[in-house]
């Protein structure tokens, strides 16, 4: 096994260990850290077939944190896919309707962030005790609303840290919301700030890069990391589910091995479908990656047309994970297809300018998105055809595949990565299911989505919205760096 070191992708020369980029979060200059080269897998995908979850994780990060010893990964690996999640399967692939969906919404907070940020907490305490860190470890997270809630579950009342979780005001889900406001812990911290979801991640960016700041708070006792996928310790974990559902569908008799699948994946800021390209780079046989967006489709654009413009209105949706026009991770993307020297002029282009164009492809990419009104249409065709109900995000998925299929004629196997459960969307999707909803609250619709559906409201938000309010903070964002030096003091 090779050990694999961590460049920057402006600097090629910034150099970590996967521990101590794990910590770091992001590069001093702003760039997110990338593998110097990409570790091939090792295992054969009839030896992968035969292990649980737990196992075949273990044989993807083993390949990526070449630094962590095997007890070190399995204590982290054993801790986070355990009874938290309502399924020994961990994350499975179901079959409706002649589509395969990917169903990443079994954790406590019923959403695929659950599969990262379970470990991340892990990951970065053994990356503390391996690193001699003998301060407190501040997490700051901006999201968009799946984020927020499992850093704060993964990350409260962990010894040796804090977090701080940022959501645009009114930019999220009445039910993210209070499973984000109701969050228990003595060293979290939740905060609204002014603005939409790429207002909040710049204002938490730009801390990681206030050299002034940092000193500042390292003289405290303090550093800075992230829970968003900017950080490499949320993003890798990621790549296991992409070999796991291809080794479902082999175990089930789907497909035979060697066969190329595709994968659908609904995303704002690139980090999922990024993790499944990485799963592809690695060796698993893929064809084609549908990265599908909603009606912000600024991801669309970019691979239709090669220029990333993020000059444009931002529409609120009700998908609303995906509401971004500022995609972190499409940097590593660009990089990897570009270079160091090639990524910096383009990121200061974005900052400058808010847009860039790039003649470099990656023809495994295809971009498709699904409007509001197409959205509503895939989630009442999947409950009309399968009596499966969609969350509003994988609606967006399913509209895409249906999209693409129909104007390629591809006819290759696909999977639809399925982000999360639509309890955590009910008004949504019951409206699209049945217009008499739309003036009903939300909150009373889970009720409702419990007949519609057949499946009882997960544990993790029945009676949510009876639940004691913890936090209500309001941030100014450009106020953003004496709210978190505030909360340090406190």
């Amino acid at each position: 096994m090779k050990n694999v070191t961590y460049i920057g992708t402006r600097d090629k020369n910034i150099r970590y260990k996967a521990s101590e980029a794990i910590l770091k979060g992001i590069c001093p200059d702003g760039g997110l850290f990338i593998p110097e080269e990409m570790p091939v897998m090792e295992k054969s995908i009839e030896e992968l077939t035969e292990m649980d979850y737990r196992n075949l994780a273990y044989e993807v990060m083993s390949l990526f944190f070449t630094d962590f010893t095997e007890d070190e990964l399995r204590y982290c690996i054993n801790n986070a896919y355990d009874s938290k999640f309502d399924t020994d399967k961990i994350a499975p692939v179901v079959e409706k309707d002649g589509v395969y969906f990917l169903e990443l919404f079994h954790g406590k907070t019923i959403a695929f962030k659950d599969m990262a940020l379970s470990i991340l907490p892990y990951l970065m305490k053994t990356s503390a005790k391996k690193n001699n860190i003998d301060k407190e470890i501040v997490i700051l997270t901006a999201t968009s609303g799946d984020t927020g809630k499992a850093a704060l579950e993964g990350f409260a009342d962990v010894e040796g840290t804090r977090i701080i979780v940022f959501y645009p005001d009114g930019g999220v889900s009445p039910v993210q919301r209070m499973q984000m406001v109701t969050q228990k812990g003595k060293n979290v911290c939740v905060a609204a700030i002014t603005g939409n979801f790429d207002d909040a991640q710049s204002a938490v960016k730009s801390i990681f890069t206030d050299a002034e700041m940092i000193k500042e708070l390292d003289n405290k006792g303090f550093m800075f990391s992230s829970a968003n996928s900017i950080n490499i310790g949320r993003l890798i974990p990621q790549v296991a589910y992409y070999w796991y559902a291809y080794c479902q569908l082999v175990k089930d008799g789907k497909i035979k091995v060697g066969d190329k699948i595709n994968f659908t994946v609904p995303t704002g800021n690139f980090g999922n479908i990024l993790a499944g390209y990485f799963a592809k780079k690695m060796g698993l046989p893929v064809n084609k990656f549908v990265c599908a967006s909603n009606s912000n489709k600024v991801l669309y654009d970019f691979f239709k047309t090669g220029t990333y413009d993020k000059n444009r209105e931002f529409i609120l949706t009700t998908s609303p994970s995906m509401d971004i026009l500022i995609s972190s991770n499409l940097e590593r993307l660009v990089c990897m297809l570009t270079s160091q020297e090639e990524t910096a002029k383009l990121m200061k282009s974005l900052a400058e300018k808010g847009e860039y164009s790039m003649t470099a492809k990656a023809d495994d990419i295809v971009g498709e998105y699904a409007d509001e009104e197409e959205t509503a249409t895939a989630i009442r065709t999947m409950y009309t055809n399968a009596d499966y109900v969609l969350d509003t995000h994988t609606a967006v998925a399913y509209a895409a595949y249906n999209k693409y299929i129909e104007e390629s004629g591809d006819t290759t196997p696909t999977v639809i990565v399925s982000t999360a459960s639509p309890y955590k969307f009910a008004k949504d999707v019951c409206t699209a299911i049945d217009e008499k909803y739309k003036d009903c609250d939300p909150f009373e619709l889970m009720k409702e989505l419990e007949k519609i559906s057949g499946v009882k409201i997960p544990a993790p938000v029945v009676d949510i919205e009876k639940r004691e309010i913890l936090h209500n903070n309001l941030c100014e964002r450009e106020k953003i760096k004496d709210f978190v030096r505030a909360q340090l003091n406190k």
